[in-house]
């Protein structure tokens, strides 16, 4: 097997990007195929199951703030001369193509006409890759700022996540289409019928970003049991926040909100989050080398993301997963899917890879 010899490469991150791919394939196939009659709360595999959807997204917004801010620091250049600049820039305008495309109301490019308003309710809503496109550009704004006016990015970062968590609740209960088009409202909320708006998801971006100028500006601790204890305590700290957070608000409120509209829930994910990730620095301390197809899955996960929400969901152009299997597996049959899926796309994966790779030394001969 194809190994990594990088001596220097973050493994950790290169583990959790995987993961978090896994996390995303698994819980999109088994939310589209397990049968209505397994989802029972009662059952605690589907409550456990259900508990961490709930953190797929958190991770993976977490885990790309990380790796973008981690290469973009690592790069010794000023910022005009940085190349993470351009790709950025580029891979925000793609993003934001690839997330309306993957909604487009009807199959013919430039025909409205039979487009009815709730196709186009949907084809203005704001998903995940709308969400990191702009996460991306606010990182390169706020770099742009920090070495332009001197300021301390750790600072400039963690005020941006703080004013993101802070405003959310309130921009939650104003009415955006009031005063901007559908398309531009549904970012500050999700009365539009938006799953990723911009407020409070961007606090998981910028929280990575720290993360991952951090890593850059300490290379190497993160190979110390300490880096990993550090890291789970401050996990622990804002999960302990969070539940502070909802005792205030039980007080104030007469009820809590923790798991459905309160901000402390972003508090909590955030917190298992960290603590997830000292787990898998720990974990990696004594590992030097990884598989190749791990390194090849993080490096395709946009590619895996678009193929897979299509595959499952359909387009304007494909029809999606057959209509016989939706919701019709058992959990044997449902575990099976999964894996087919997940074995699939890592295949796919590492043929991309390869004919990359001969690309390259085409052009080089």
């Amino acid at each position: 097997m194809t190994t990594s010899s990088k001596k220097n490469r973050v493994i950790f991150l290169d583990l959790m990007r995987a993961f978090a791919v896994f996390m995303m394939v698994q819980g999109h196939t088994t939310d589209v195929v397990l049968a209505d009659s397994f989802r029972n709360y009662s059952s605690p595999f589907y409550l456990f199951w259900n508990f961490m959807r709930g953190f797929t997204a958190p991770i993976f917004l977490f885990t790309m703030g990380t790796t973008f801010s981690y290469l973009f620091k690592r790069n010794p250049n000023p910022f005009s001369e940085n190349p993470r600049v351009k790709k950025g820039i580029k891979r925000f305008f793609l993003l934001l193509f690839l997330g309306y495309v993957m909604r487009y109301p009807t199959f013919s490019v430039i025909y409205f006409d039979t487009v009815s308003p709730s196709e186009w309710q949907t084809f203005f809503v704001v998903d995940v890759l709308q969400l990191m496109g702009f996460g991306i550009l606010f990182i390169l704004a706020i770099e742009y700022c920090v070495e332009k006016f001197k300021l301390n990015n750790y600072i400039v970062l963690g005020a941006s996540a703080l004013v993101v968590f802070l405003v959310s609740p309130f921009f939650e209960m104003i009415h955006w289409t009031k005063f901007f088009h559908p398309i531009i409202a549904n970012y500050f909320y999700k009365g539009g019928g938006s799953y990723f708006p911009l407020f409070p998801w961007l606090s998981y971006i910028f929280c990575g970003a720290i993360f991952g100028a951090y890593l850059a500006n300490n290379p190497l601790t993160y190979r110390t049991v300490k880096f990993s204890s550090q890291l789970a305590i401050m996990g622990l700290a804002f999960v302990a926040a969070s539940f502070v957070g909802d005792f205030i608000e039980v007080l104030m409120l007469g009820q809590s909100n923790m798991w459905t509209t309160s901000p402390n829930l972003v508090l909590f994910r955030i917190g298992l989050v960290v603590i997830l990730n000292a787990a898998v620095s720990f974990l990696a301390l004594e590992i030097n080398r990884i598989p190749n197809i791990i390194m090849v899955v993080g490096r395709n996960t946009l590619f895996i993301y678009v193929s897979h929400v299509i595959l499952l969901y359909g387009s304007a152009w494909t029809p999606g997963f057959p209509k016989y299997l939706v919701r019709s597996l058992n959990v044997g049959q449902t575990i099976l899917a999964d894996i087919i899926m997940l074995v699939s796309f890592a295949a796919i994966a590492q043929v991309l890879e390869l004919l990359k790779k001969l690309r390259v030394k085409k052009v080089s001969a």
